[in-house]
């Protein structure tokens, strides 16, 4: 069964709607929680299906990072998982925009881990290869 967790650090300066409000400008979840690590708060939403990507598939198209996003993929990929952040603020603001895991977005990042998937026909599915900027094929969603 597919599983797709995505999070962010709610940091001392950060309004925490906020942060709850750019994960999901980006995802749809099936439930969302707050998890108490330590001194921190992370807002943890989780979802069983490829369907909570559909925002993510359709920004990437609006942003035509096609093949940034794929570059990004094929490199975060472990197995049958794949973990790729974006920064908090633009997706706050309804863009994407990749970012590292840690020390290039000040508010940290928002994190996607979707594990247990057939990577390729994920990537392949959000991110198509292109020509001049225009996808090469378009997949149906994978099966979950």
């Amino acid at each position: 069964m597919v599983i797709v967790k995505v999070e962010a650090e709610v940091r001392p300066t950060e309004d925490e709607n906020k942060v709850k409000q750019a994960i999901l400008n980006v995802f749809i979840p099936e439930h969302v929680e707050i998890e108490v690590r330590g001194k921190s708060k992370v807002i943890v939403a989780k979802a069983y299906s490829l369907k909570s990507l559909t925002k993510l598939h359709r920004l990437l198209r609006a942003e035509r990072i096609l093949d940034a996003a794929r570059t990004v993929f094929k490199k975060s990929v472990h197995e049958r998982s794949i973990i790729f952040y974006l920064n908090k603020q633009a997706a706050f603001r309804g863009r994407l925009s990749f970012t590292e895991a840690y020390g290039e977005s000040p508010l940290g990042p928002i994190t996607f881990i979707v594990e247990d998937v057939d990577v390729e026909k994920l990537i392949d599915w959000l991110a198509p290869k292109t020509a001049r900027g225009k996808p090469l094929w378009e997949i149906e969603m994978p099966k979950d």
